[in-house]
C-alpha cells in the first residue's frame, strides 16, 4: 500500500491477509492462490504488509475488550491514513470484525469476503474456467453464514465451476461450528459428551464426500485436524474456495 501511495495511485482493493493467511503454512497456500487469481485477471490490489496487525477478533471474543480496541484503533489509523475504501479478505473472522465492529471506532469500509468477489468474477465471465465435473461438499463458516448471511456466494462458486454441491447434514442457517469460533481455537474444549470438532468431522465423513470446500482458515485447521484424528486425511481433501477456483482457471 505504501508503494501505491508513493506513486500517487490507489488500488481497487486492499487485500486484508490476516494472521492465518500470513503465518499459517496451510493458509499461506490460500493467500497465494487468491493473489494469483487477482493478478491473472488483472485486478488492482495491495496489502499492508508489516503495517497489518491482528483485527482484534480473538481478543474481543475472549473478553479482552481493552486489547481489542487497542488493536482495532491501530489498524483503523493505518487504513484511514491510506484512504482505504474497499477491503477484501479470505478470513470470515477478519471480515466480520472489519465490517461490523470497526465502524463504531471510526473505521467504515466496504468489506467483502473473497467468496463474494470470486462468485462475482465467475458470473461476470472475468474468470474463465475449464473444470472436471465432480461432487464437492461445502462447510458453512459461522462468521460468514449465520453472522453475516453469506450462504449463496460459496455455493455459486462451486456450481459455476461445473461441480455439484453436496449439502452436509447441518448446513446454511443450521450449520454446525467447526469448534474454533469465539477464540476456542486457542484452548481445549470444555468437558462434554462430544467435541464440536469431532461431531462436525463425523458429519463430513458420513456425507460420503471426497472433497470438502471451506472458506475460513479456522475451519481449515479444525476440520483437517478432525480428519487427521479420525484417519480420513487421505480419503477426504479439504480445499479453500480460492484454491478450487485457481485449479479450474484456464
Amino acid at each position: 500500500m505504501a508503494e501505491f501511495q508513493a506513486e500517487g495511485s490507489m488500488p481497487e482493493f486492499l487485500f486484508w491477509v490476516g494472521c492465518s493467511g500470513s503465518f499459517d503454512d496451510r493458509q499461506k497456500k490460500v493467500t497465494r492462490a487468491f493473489c494469483e487469481i487477482l493478478q491473472r485477471i488483472e485486478i488492482s490490489f495491495a496489502v499492508l504488509g508489516t503495517e497489518e496487525s491482528c483485527t482484534g477478533d480473538p481478543a474481543r471474543r475472549a473478553g479482552n475488550e481493552f486489547l481489542f480496541q487497542m488493536q482495532a484503533l491501530t489498524n483503523i489509523e493505518v487504513l484511514n491514513m491510506y484512504g482505504v475504501k474497499k477491503i477484501v479478505t479470505a478470513c470470515p473472522h477478519c471480515f466480520n470484525t472489519l465490517k461490523n465492529d470497526y465502524p463504531s471506532l471510526g473505521g467504515s469500509y466496504d468489506v467483502i469476503h473473497h467468496s463474494e468477489l470470486l462468485a462475482e468474477f465467475i458470473q461476470s465471465g472475468k474468470i474463465q474456467i475449464q473444470a472436471e465435473p465432480e461432487t464437492v461438499a461445502y462447510h458453512d463458516s459461522c462468521y460468514l453464514g449465520r453472522a453475516n448471511g453469506v450462504y449463496e456466494a460459496p455455493r455459486e462458486i462451486i456450481a459455476g465451476l461445473q461441480k455439484e454441491v453436496k449439502e452436509l447434514k447441518s448446513c446454511r442457517t443450521k450449520g454446525l461450528c467447526c469448534g474454533a469460533g469465539g477464540a476456542q481455537v486457542f484452548k481445549e474444549p470444555e468437558p462434554g459428551k462430544i467435541d464440536i470438532q469431532v461431531k462436525r468431522t463425523d458429519e463430513i465423513i458420513e456425507s460420503g464426500a471426497k472433497k470438502l470446500a471451506i472458506a475460513c482458515p479456522f475451519c481449515m485447521v479444525m476440520i483437517q485436524d478432525g480428519l487427521n484424528k479420525s484417519g480420513h486425511e487421505a480419503s477426504i481433501q479439504v480445499v479453500d474456495l480460492a484454491e478450487l477456483v485457481q485449479q479450474a482457471m484456464i
